[in-house]
């Protein structure tokens, strides 16, 4: 029987009845050895976030300003939790030091160490509910002295201290600097800390639980009762993800992916669901037609430029990108014709840079006409079967000409598990809900 490790995401740790269906969760497989709690989420809409009222409470002791009222918010939270819970747990003890901590930090200290106070103390109840070994994730998870995970030494470190203990709790959200400080992750990033954690275990699967029972083929604030997704591969999901289709944080992929373990995203208020799957790897498509999922996003800007001959201007493409890199701004996709080359870049980021930007490219790349769109969105259908399923493209267009939406870029990777397609920000809904139909009903 494969071994399993298992992140709850805030909203399943909220409070203790929901506490109480992990613990069920956890009881009802046995292989379930490892867990990977988050923070306590919003118990309801006017709920504040705990990983919020630390972060407070930092800003307020590195002013010397006193917290106390803050932190009777988040202490009453745990201490409400342990109550209802009937752990047997010093958390006066916990909670005192955690304080006492914060409350000695003076300015220019960062703070991770009072952000991840949330998952520790969460940890340590959990813990003592199930009567296994809490691991510090200060001892198991490194970051190096630039803030990068260190996923050699994590590795090296966490696989032969999970060899010692059949099952145990790992918060996630945090690690350690070479001197001994504690290190957050981005926002999210128990998402990560529970990857790492599989990866370490060697487990079967990463059960990532949290309130929704997978993805879903299209965004539910758009598409009525959108399909859910029961399998999707590492790279469906990353093209899903970056046009903002994701339960999971997208760096959490990378040590489930180079480790080859599949992903379970499940619901905990519905845990019989069987959620979506993410492999490395899935079987043959069983029949023609089959996309995986539509995702997009607004707020795209179209800069382009033609000039007669510009495909023997050698180092051409160079120059045009250059002038974007000189002043940090990225480019999402860069759709060509033989005299024509656009960039499409995020609206953000040329926020009081767009004349800077337009008068380099016309001294570097002297096009005969330089214009530019705003108001862009992209959409992305995406589906590994699509590179054998002839007129899906036509499907495509022929869905946003019925439902008279202009098409203004048409891009497709290379690996042709993508097409994607842009429109005015205006149609963007109507795109959607359009390509939706066109596949699904």
């Amino acid at each position: 029987m494969g071994m399993k490790v298992c992140k709850f995401g805030g909203t399943s740790l909220a409070d203790a009845n929901q506490i109480r269906k992990v613990q069920a969760i956890i009881a009802a497989d046995p292989a379930r050895r490892y867990v990977v709690p988050s923070a306590p989420g919003k118990r309801t809409s006017k709920d504040q976030k705990i990983t919020d009222l630390l972060y407070l409470c930092h800003s307020h002791a590195s002013q010397r300003l006193p917290f106390d009222d803050v932190w009777k918010v988040v202490a009453d939270r745990y201490r409400q939790i342990a109550a209802d819970l009937g752990v047997t747990l010093d958390l006066e003890l916990e909670l005192a030091t955690v304080k006492a901590t914060i409350a000695s930090h003076d300015n220019g200290t960062p703070p991770d160490y009072a952000a991840s106070r949330g998952e520790y103390l969460n940890g340590l109840i959990i813990a003592a509910l199930l009567g296994w070994e809490f691991i510090d994730a200060t001892e198991v998870i490194f970051f190096d002295a630039r803030g990068r995970l260190d996923m050699n030494r994590t590795q090296q470190v966490l696989s032969a201290r999970l060899k010692k203990t059949s099952h145990a709790v790992v918060p996630g959200f945090y690690g350690s600097t070479p001197d001994g400080q504690v290190k957050t992750f981005s926002r999210g990033g128990s998402d990560i800390s529970g990857a790492i954690v599989a990866a370490g275990a060697g487990a079967s699967v990463y059960e990532n639980w949290t309130d929704v029972s997978g993805l879903l083929m299209s965004d539910p604030r758009i598409v009525d009762n959108p399909r859910p997704i029961d399998v999707v591969t590492y790279r469906e999901l990353r093209e899903l993800a970056y046009m903002g289709a994701s339960v999971l944080h997208d760096e959490a992929i990378f040590p489930v992916r180079k480790a080859g373990i599949p992903v379970n995203i499940r619901n905990t208020n519905r845990p019989d669901d069987a959620g979506t799957l993410i492999t490395p790897e899935a079987s043959p498509i069983a029949h023609k037609g089959t996309i995986t999922g539509i995702a997009g996003r607004k707020d795209f800007t179209v800069i382009t430029l033609y000039k007669a001959m510009m495909n023997a201007e050698v180092g051409f493409g160079r120059r045009l990108l250059g002038a974007l890199e000189d002043h940090g701004v990225s480019f999402e996709h860069t759709p060509t014709g033989i005299d024509t080359m656009s960039v499409v870049v995020q609206s953000a980021s040329l926020t009081d840079k767009m004349e800077k930007v337009l008068e380099q490219i016309r001294v570097d790349c002297e096009p005969d006409t330089l214009e530019v769109y705003p108001d862009l969105a992209l959409v992305a259908v995406v589906g590994r079967g699509m590179v054998h399923t002839p007129g899906t493209a036509a499907k495509v267009f022929g869905a946003l000409a019925q439902a008279s939406v202009n098409i203004r870029m048409i891009d497709q990777g290379s690996s042709e598990i993508n097409i994607i397609v842009g429109v005015d920000s205006k149609d963007f809904e109507n795109a959607m809900r359009a390509i939706y139909a066109a596949f699904v009903n």
